[in-house]
């Protein structure tokens, strides 16, 4: 089911006016400056240029450079929308390519507001050629960054957070980046540490998202102090990241210093019970606000998913809760359920259609089935049997159905 709240953040909407110039997924191939004519010719026609989207097409060095020659009669620019403009292209041509237009909106005096370049393979190199943009006046106003899915890697990642911090420490005026999306780029640690340092340091962020980066629970602690220091954070996407219980207590125990956030997205992150928990505990008192939460495929238990329910039930803003994938059991989703409904979030709850667990209880009576099966002969024959028997039955047990039933009764009746 798509989201309730949260309208898809990797499309950069384009409002067509007269002050927007779009070739978006015109699919041209664009080598020469022969080429590019009809983009020039454009962009020099519009008197009062705001927006620039150049996306679904593929731009060479020449056709870059022509284009860049009319951005620089353009300082009225104030949204570049360049993503998915280099399929196709060279390693070496990209960077070339992205230095001319990057100058050209530096000399222009225009004062962006917004940079999308997601979805061009350029790697480190390419953000490399886009920090003489980034550290500009032209640069230091954007408020909306996004370089989604252009396999920086770690270095990137490092010379990206160099450049952010470069541009803030030249400004005197307070940072104005309020919304960083830089998802799908293998961050790693390196890469999720460096900018961890800038973040805190700016302040500013209202919307972060960082999803599928491989990044674990030490880069995602470094991520958890930094969104302390914004404390205007009202969107958090990390899904896809390996938190495992000791990020997730990380990140909830920066969760009361974020008395705005809107939204939170952990889903397969392996907070599994101890973030759970964590997440519980500290919300029981803080999120207000909170409209959207996903923690799908996280391997917490049912127990875990109760006590969480539990809280989650209280929070009055709260539209969409998205605990799908986790190993709850039968048992534990149609108790999870039981239990929405007794709290009256039913409707916020979704689909668990997809739970991963296994039901202890069924597995012990099919074992018990089994044993009844074994004959009086074969247990003679068998003198250990005895001894596993006793091993077995000594050893402790997860919560079945009916601890599951005490913890929601106990649960309501403490509402």
């Amino acid at each position: 089911m798509a989201s309730s709240y949260v309208t898809k953040r990797l499309d950069s909407q384009i409002d067509l006016d007269d002050s927007t110039v779009s070739f978006k997924d015109r699919g041209l191939k664009l080598e020469t400056a022969s080429d590019a004519e009809s983009v020039v010719s454009e962009i020099q026609a519009c008197s009062n240029l705001c927006t620039l989207c150049l996306s679904g097409n593929t731009i060479g060095v020449e056709a870059a450079r022509a284009i860049a020659g009319a951005i620089k009669e353009k300082p009225t620019l104030k949204r570049a929308i360049w993503s998915d403009i280099f399929t196709g292209r060279l390693r070496s041509e990209i960077p070339l390519a992205l230095e001319a237009l990057g100058d050209a909106v530096t000399s222009s005096g225009a004062v962006l507001e917004e940079l999308d370049l997601s979805d061009n393979a350029f790697g480190p190199d390419g953000v490399r050629a886009c920090t003489g943009l980034l550290t500009s006046d032209a640069g230091r106003s954007i408020e909306v960054l996004k370089f989604h899915n252009n396999g920086l890697s770690s270095a990137g990642g490092e010379i990206l957070a160099k450049a952010l911090e470069s541009s803030r420490c030249a400004s005197s005026d307070r940072a104005a980046l309020r919304v960083i999306v830089c998802g799908r780029n293998r961050l790693e640690n390196e890469g999720a540490t460096a900018l961890a340092k800038t973040f805190e340091s700016l302040g500013t962020l209202e919307e972060v998202s960082l999803y599928q980066n491989g990044i674990n629970a030490t880069g995602i602690s470094d991520l958890a102090k930094s969104f302390g220091g914004n404390t205007s954070l009202r969107y958090l996407d990390l899904n896809d990241n390996t938190f495992t219980a000791e990020g997730g207590k990380a990140m909830a125990e920066v969760l009361p210093k974020l008395d705005v956030l809107e939204y939170i997205n952990f889903d397969d992150c392996l907070v599994r019970d101890g973030g759970f928990e964590a997440f519980a505990t500290v919300m029981e008192t803080h999120c207000a606000r909170i409209r959207e939460l996903h923690l799908a495929f996280n391997e917490a238990s049912a127990a875990a998913g109760l006590k969480l329910m539990s809280v989650l039930g209280k929070k009055a803003a709260l539209d969409y809760i998205n605990l799908n994938g986790n190993e709850f059991g039968e048992s534990g989703v149609d108790q999870l359920t039981v239990l929405a409904e007794t709290l009256g979030c039913s409707d916020a709850l979704q689909s668990m259609s997809d739970d991963e667990g296994d039901d202890e209880e069924d597995d012990d009576t099919a074992d018990a089935d089994t044993s009844a099966d074994v004959s009086t002969s074969d247990a003679v024959t068998s003198p250990d049997s005895s001894k596993a028997s006793l091993s077995d039955a000594s050893s402790p047990q997860e919560p079945g159905e009916d601890d599951l039933s005490s913890q929601i009764a106990s649960m309501s009746l403490a509402q």
